[in-house]
């Protein structure tokens, strides 16, 4: 037989015996996992030069698998995977083998013990867990052989990584779930066989061969398609746990075992054509579930994990491509179609069309030309075009969203800590009614019926079906929201904002464009227009900003300055020489001494001294989609006001063309948090939204706070949902998005309850067969995660 390398320690040996790795563009092989880990180790810290120089001598494969656990302590995998914060280090990891509910509750209650640990989150899905520990207790390599002492293995989490590493697990899958698939079509024949021979008449040594022929494709059905359960009930019953796996390791050797001392004894009826029917459908469900739960991750993974790892820089009218990481700002960075956006920054040469709806979820193409912004993870469609990078990689657009997905599933909403809770006991509730329900049966009739009806008890009931009930639907609610440009902090936000009942929208910015432009001025003295021009250019509010565009036209001079001071929602004041500058709202001039009063839109008074010398009335413009989302989120009987500190008759104006009917001007940014806190005092559920600093107070109040996406870095900040586009679009399909899930994740619970209730009883009662009951319990875990598809599919 031809003997092969292995890749790490050089060493031969037959090819048969060697561990395929795929995780590789070329795949690897490996004489064992110590081989396998030092290899991955030297790859990930860009070591693989070393093979180079080896040459040709071979290596002493290292004695035991968990050498490789030095790596997670090594430098250079600490720059690249843990974060490190208030003295705490932090890292994404993936766990593999997790396949239900109680794998996860498993691996989150022995790290929770571990000392050192701060923090744990794991999720169902997509199976991975960000971890929180003290590097001054516990290092990363004891928490990770703390994971493969219960029977689990972790790596890093890689968003480029994970498509080869789910590709390996289905082939693992395919090639179990083919066996049991074989093993049944065979072993179908054979009961064909026994049950005509039972009705009509069989020799008992034909019946005796027909048994153990039953029997040799029975067993390795057992133990090799159904290895993951009996390993999954071993280490949850090594820790004291009882898991899904328990049950149906349980039930099917149960069965298995039974059936073997009927072949020996020849008394009664052997049940090895169920064995095999309850591994190979329930280990069928199992992978189905697999795939539709790929299905619903695959919107997070398009936005975070397809980006190219190098970009085309041009340095000294040369062209080379470089790691994306060894970017730096300032870097001109070539574009050609067809190509995504890696690195946020600003347009430089060329013009192109740019798809911004992986971003803003906006579909229609974007022109860009130069000067404009090209933002990270949109694709540049028809042209080559050169851009200067903005910002690093790591601090990119498409990077922070990453990061707030991947966040978003740190924190399970209520309802599923809920669902969590009676799930935990469920497994061995089952166990105990089975035994009880055996003990009954046997009474009744005999041990032969009994411990079938038993066996049907353990496999019927369901924990996974509760368990999946709500992350699935949350995961696919976080993936059509991201999809459309709205982004949830967190999960339990969905929730949260399902449950809200009042919308409060600021005015300036967030119904409106934010850009008001001068409608009419009315001069009343003489004066020297640079310094309202300088005064003006050093606000940031939208009013200063359009008065500033207005004035920029007559070409103005800036001169600088003294003393300038902006006073909250009013205006700014400032001196030059022996000059006292105002320029504001009539409240700022009545503060001042003077008498002023806001008409006909937004007004800015502008006062020299003791003198008004001029006013400028400004209009703002409502956003285009305004109106038709506020219909839209109004019809799903959420009150809808605007808060604003204009005055009385732009307020009006704005809230008429966009049809709301409850407004509230000239308020200060302390009034418009007041005005929340007396909704929640009502027993109101507020949703606040929001773009500039003027609202954080107010954000921070509301029970969900919503930012737009051109809005402050403190407004996202103190934001719970974040529109990636300035669009009410989003904002009406935030509210559609939360109650969708929310909808599913009750359908789910109802359902995962109602199945039990109903199945449980009916298999006590003998009324469902093992066969059956196998079935059910995997169609089950099914029709959880297509129901919660279905928010796809609306979206």
């Amino acid at each position: 037989m031809p003997k092969t390398k292995c890749d790490h320690c050089g060493l031969e040996y037959d090819e048969k015996i060697l561990i395929k790795d795929t995780s590789f563009k070329e795949a690897k092989q490996f004489c064992c996992k110590g081989c396998q880990g030092i290899f991955h180790l030297l790859k990930d810290e860009g070591l693989e030069g070393f093979y180079d120089k080896k040459g040709i001598i071979s290596l002493q494969p290292p004695k035991t698998a968990n050498d490789d656990l030095q790596r997670f302590d090594m430098q250079g995998f600490r720059e690249k995977y843990i974060r490190e914060k208030d003295g705490f280090c932090e890292v994404s990891l993936i766990i593999s083998d997790i396949h239900c509910a109680a794998c996860v509750w498993l691996n989150e209650k022995i790290l929770h013990k571990t000392e050192g640990i701060i923090e744990v989150n794991i999720s169902q899905i997509n199976n991975k867990a960000k971890i929180v520990w003290d590097p001054e207790i516990i290092s990363l390599s004891k928490i990770i052989e703390t994971i493969r002492s219960i029977g689990y293995n972790a790596y890093p989490y890689d968003s480029r990584l994970q498509e080869s590493q789910a590709n390996a697990a289905r082939r693992e899958y395919y090639s179990r779930l083919a066996f049991g698939i074989f093993a049944v079509m065979n072993i179908m024949w054979i009961a064909i066989a026994q049950y005509y021979g039972y009705f009509f008449g069989i020799e008992q040594n034909i019946k005796n061969i027909l048994t153990f022929a039953e029997f040799l494709i029975a067993t390795p059905t057992l133990f090799f398609t159904g290895s993951a359960f009996f390993k999954g009930a071993y280490y949850g019953l090594k820790n004291g746990f009882a898991t899904m796996d328990l049950l149906i390791a349980s039930g099917s050797s149960l069965a298995y075992i039974y059936s073997i001392y009927v072949m020996l004894s020849g008394i009664g009826e052997p049940y090895f054509d169920s064995v095999t029917m309850i591994i190979t459908f329930v280990f069928a469900g199992k992978f189905l579930e697999v795939l539709m739960r790929k299905k619903a991750v695959d919107t997070l993974d398009l936005i975070s994990g397809v980006l190219p790892s190098e970009v085309l820089v041009i340095k000294d009218g040369k062209k080379e491509y470089i790691n994306i990481d060894s970017v730096k700002i300032g870097d001109l960075i070539e574009l050609k179609p067809s190509e995504k956006v890696v690195i946020d920054g600003v347009c430089e040469n060329g013009e192109s069309s740019f798809d911004e709806s992986s971003i803003s979820g906006e579909s229609a193409p974007v022109l860009k030309t130069k000067g404009d912004k090209i933002t990270s993870g949109t694709i540049c469609l028809d042209s080559v075009i050169t851009y200067k990078a903005s910002l690093m990689a790591k601090d990119s657009t498409v990077s922070k969203i990453a990061t707030l997905l991947e966040n978003a599933l740190d924190k399970k909403p209520r309802i599923e800590q809920l669902a969590n809770q009676i799930s935990k006991k469920f497994s061995s509730t089952i166990l105990f009614i089975a035994f009880i329900t055996l003990l009954y049966w046997w009474y009744d009739t005999n041990f032969n019926q009994a411990l079938i009806v038993a066996i049907s008890v353990i496999v019927i009931a369901c924990p996974c079906a509760l368990g999946l009930a709500t992350p699935v639907s949350t995961l696919v609610g976080l993936g059509v929201g991201a999809k459309k440009g709205v982004l949830f902090k967190e999960t339990i936000f969905l929730e949260a904002m399902a449950k809200c009942n009042v919308l409060a929208l600021d005015k300036t910015g967030t119904i409106t464009i934010g850009k008001p432009e001068v409608v009419k001025v009315e001069n009343y003295e003489t004066y020297d227009m640079s310094l309202l021009f300088s005064l003006v250019k050093s606000s940031l509010h939208p009013v200063s900003i359009g008065i500033a565009k207005y004035l920029q036209k007559e070409m103005q001079k800036e001169i600088s300055l003294e003393n300038i001071k902006t006073v909250e929602a009013k205006g700014v004041t400032a001196t030059y020489k022996n000059t006292q500058i105002i320029g504001g709202s009539a409240k700022l001039m009545n503060d001042f001494g003077f008498t002023c009063k806001d008409e006909d839109g937004t007004n800015f008074w502008f006062a020299l001294n003791d003198k008004i010398v001029a006013r400028f009335i400004l209009e703002d413009t409502p956003r285009e989609d305004a109106k038709e989302a506020i219909k839209k989120i109004k019809n799903m009987n959420i009150d809808v006001v605007m808060l604003t500190g204009d005055n009385g008759k732009a307020a009006e104006k704005i809230a008429k063309a966009v049809g709301i009917d409850k407004f509230y001007h000239s308020l200060l940014p302390q009034d418009k948090a007041d005005f929340i806190e007396n909704l929640k005092k009502d027993g109101k559920k507020v949703v606040m939204a929001g773009d500039g600093i003027n609202d954080t107070i107010a954000l921070a109040k509301s029970d969900i706070a919503i930012s737009l996406g051109s809005g402050t870095d403190i407004a996202v900040n103190v934001s719970d949902i974040v529109l990636m586009s300035d669009s009410l679009k989003a904002l009406s399909t935030a509210f559609e998005v939360s109650k969708r899930t929310y909808g599913s994740v009750k359908q789910n619970i109802a359902f995962s309850i109602l199945y039990n209730a109903i199945t449980i009883p009916l298999a006590v009662s003998g009324l469902v067969m093992p066969l059956i009951a196998a079935i059910s319990m995997s169609l089950s875990s099914l029709i959880v995660v297509a129901n919660a598809l279905r928010i796809k599919m609306k979206g």
